[in-house]
């Protein structure tokens, strides 16, 4: 499915093949805000975003009182691996986004960032940081992937679909709907950080192909049940907001982990008698005696979801069985 992309992006790739083919040599001044405006047809906050991406790839820079200009061409920098022409056919077209093709060079590209946010956080991912776990060049990435949205994009869409939904799948729209929310939680569990990309907004969420796919197969798991086409929505959206939510919470404290080099238990452990103090002060009573006072977290994160999971399953159930 290609998706294509925003008027920023296509603005910025035709300035940069102006740089490349020499119409515009190191030095000059590329087109301004204004001008970008007037022959676009865009508002301004989209010519600036299209400079500030040629600024960010390292095309251009900004000089006080003269404009944006093209910077010095770095040295020709070594490719991937197993590039050909339809792998490195430059970022302008809509024919470069979408989802990824398997055993193409950008799928080599989206791995290693989804290796390197697995094992040092996503706060650690940056162009120049999975150049250099690839051996490349900073600039030869974006022959295949034009910025880090959509790079973060294209991450999610190969980590959230590793496993996809079979089909027909398993027979009720309750064992379809549990299996979809169990195929989401092993993809969170296997990568913390994707549910801070997959629910980054609830009401508009990104266009990621694999999580499409998956709320097409939930939403068609409700048909013919006498539900409305917005329940049905509603439906998938609330149980996959719960899945995400609870994983979110386990995405920020992964990433504190990464950022500080402090564990939660440590975390827990250096903050227990500030706890002891709370709970021994009587005025939470109930909570205190749900808490074990030796306890090193509230509860398991995977007890959590299943307590959560059939409860959310149970609600369906009984909104199905008001309608019936």
């Amino acid at each position: 499915m290609a998706v294509s992309p925003p008027p920023y992006l296509r603005i910025a790739a035709e300035i940069r093949e102006r740089i490349l083919s020499g119409e515009l040599a190191a030095g000059q001044r590329v087109p301004s805000t204004r001008e970008i405006v007037r022959e676009h047809g865009v508002a301004m906050a989209t010519a600036a975003k299209a400079l500030g991406a040629l600024r960010d790839q390292g095309w251009v820079r900004a000089v006080p009182g003269g404009g944006t200009i093209v910077l010095e061409r770095p040295p020709a920098e070594g490719g991937l691996p197993g590039t050909d022409a339809a792998d490195s056919a430059g970022t302008a077209g809509p024919s470069t986004r979408g989802t990824v093709e398997p055993g193409s060079t950008r799928e080599v590209v989206i791995r290693a960032a989804i290796r390197l946010a697995d094992r040092d956080g996503l706060n650690a991912l940056t162009m120049r940081r999975l150049a250099a776990d690839l051996g490349v060049g900073p600039m030869s990435l974006y022959r295949y992937i034009p910025d880090k949205e959509e790079l973060l994009r294209l991450m999610a869409d190969v980590a959230f679909g590793e496993e996809e939904p079979p089909e027909p799948g398993p027979p009720g729209w309750r064992a379809k709907l549990e299996l979809s929310a169990r195929l989401q939680w092993r993809a969170y569990r296997r990568h913390p950080w994707l549910p801070t990309i997959m629910h980054s907004s609830l009401v508009r969420p990104p266009a990621v192909f694999s999580g499409i796919r998956l709320v097409d197969w939930e939403i068609r798991a409700l048909e013919g049940l006498g539900l409305t086409p917005y329940d049905r929505l509603h439906t998938v959206f609330a149980l996959d907001g719960y899945v995400g939510g609870i994983a979110a919470s386990n995405a920020l404290e992964v990433q504190a982990e990464h950022d500080t080099g402090v564990t939660g238990q440590e975390r827990i452990a250096a903050e227990r008698a500030l706890h002891a103090d709370i709970f021994g002060s009587g005025r939470f009573h109930a909570l205190a005696a749900c808490v074990p006072t030796d306890a090193t977290t509230v509860t398991g994160l995977d007890e959590l979801f299943e307590f959560g999971l059939r409860h959310q399953l149970d609600g369906i159930a009984a909104m199905l069985a008001r309608i019936s």
